[in-house]
């Protein structure tokens, strides 16, 4: 799990890199086709016919969409807004998946949920701070990727009973590959990488599909109660490659946002774990 969440930031603090100079979306097609073919050369000579059997297509095409506009609002979000502070506002995500575990999921939710939810958004709003130093667009992009990333969550509750977990993590670089394929006469163009830029690009690709590939690994091993509080060490990661990569240190409210919506999230998988008992 520790490994999964680094190769997500490297992914981050790449693609803020990168987003600099070249179309997101051009990024975007870069890091589903490689994890794409990594997949292809990985898996499917052993699974064959069983990586894409799926008995709800639909669900898993949606889903599968869902994260490519995660991706893409994020990266976008990059170019206007510090490293850490796009990633901590991203994890307000497990708060809205418990909010819409009711309506959408049929779970009940206790007044210690929605307690631990409040404080996570206050938590955001911290970091937000309207009328602060942070950039409205990125702001606007930040939250489309976390609703996006929120529907993705729910998808992903509702197959998980049923389908193959590889299967699921397949359709989200093949639908990701052929959404972006298609679209590529609307953005393609811009500056030619060199070789360095080039392997950076490439390895968008590398950083998703290793981290999600070793997320399930992790879950495989551990139960997701224990496991879920590590993925906050993301936000470790996304504020020590933001100071060293970018020269950027989240001042003292911004960090204390930070903390709270960490807090708040293991406070929830904490509960998730007492009700599961």
């Amino acid at each position: 799990m520790l490994a999964a969440v680094m190769c997500f930031a490297l992914l981050d603090a790449t693609a803020k890199h990168l987003s600099q100079t070249f179309p997101v979306p051009m990024l975007v097609w870069a890091r589903y086709t490689l994890h794409f073919l990594l997949m292809m050369l990985v898996l499917a000579p052993t699974m064959r016919w069983r990586l894409v059997t799926t008995d709800r297509p639909r669900l898993q095409i949606m889903r599968a969409l869902m994260l490519v506009g995660t991706t893409g609002f994020c990266m976008a979000a990059f170019r206007h807004l510090p490293l850490a502070e796009t990633t901590a506002l991203l994890f307000i995500t497990p708060l809205v998946v418990t909010l819409l575990a009711g309506p959408f999921l049929h779970e009940k939710i206790g007044r210690l949920h929605w307690a631990a939810s409040l404080c996570g958004f206050a938590g955001a709003l911290l970091i937000a701070r309207p009328g602060g130093t942070l950039n409205l667009t990125g702001l606007i992009l930040v939250l489309a990727a976390a609703t996006c990333y929120s529907i993705y969550q729910i998808q992903t509750r509702m197959l998980s009973p049923t389908e193959n977990t590889l299967t699921m993590l397949f359709y989200t670089a093949l639908i990701g590959t052929v959404s972006m394929t298609v679209a590529a006469p609307l953005y393609w163009g811009g500056p030619m990488p060199n070789l360095l830029e080039g392997l950076m690009i490439a390895s968008l690709g590398i950083y998703g599909g290793t981290g999600h590939y070793m997320l399930i690994a992790a879950f495989r091993l551990a139960p997701a109660s224990t496991l879920s509080p590590l993925l906050y060490v993301q936000l470790i990661w996304a504020t020590l490659l933001g100071w060293l990569v970018f020269d950027h240190w989240p001042d003292a409210t911004t960090l204390t946002g930070m903390a709270i919506i960490a807090g708040s999230s293991v406070a929830l998988a904490l509960l998730q774990r007492r009700t599961a008992r």
